[in-house]
């Protein structure tokens, strides 16, 4: 929904840090969405110990969000995944694999020293421009 301060339309709020932090999980400026670092949590609140795993469940995430700001997975152009450890590499790359090989967006894939919560094993940020994909 649009926000008549700025015009950005964003998805609701789905956790208390993006109220209490001030920031949005995914916006959409014009044709462009953007979604914010999202982690493979379930919508019970636990986390699967499969790096693999982890990172299905962030492409759906942002496949939720990206649908409900008016994009599609097709739109994606550049995604970027963080992992705590890069033998998780290949189990990282078979989900964005799974999720985007269609759409053949731009990729970085990186090691980090850590996540917020120890059991994140990926963390995936996305963008889309719709109409883009095809």
């Amino acid at each position: 929904m649009a926000d008549p301060a700025d015009g950005r339309q964003r998805i609701p709020a789905q956790s208390p840090f993006e109220e209490e932090i001030g920031f949005t999980r995914a916006l959409r400026v014009g044709d462009r969405i953007v979604v914010s670092g999202t982690v493979g949590v379930e919508t019970d609140g636990s986390v699967k110990e499969d790096a693999g795993a982890q990172a299905d469940r962030c492409f759906a995430l942002i496949r939720e969000h990206i649908e409900q700001l008016g994009g599609r997975m097709a739109d994606v152009v550049r995604i970027r995944m963080f992992a705590t450890d890069i033998k998780d590499a290949d189990a990282i790359s078979a989900a964005f694999s799974r999720a985007l090989k269609h759409a053949r967006p731009t990729g970085t894939l990186v090691a980090i020293a850590g996540l917020y919560d120890p059991r994140w094993k990926v963390e995936i940020e996305a963008e889309a421009v719709i109409g883009s994909g095809q």
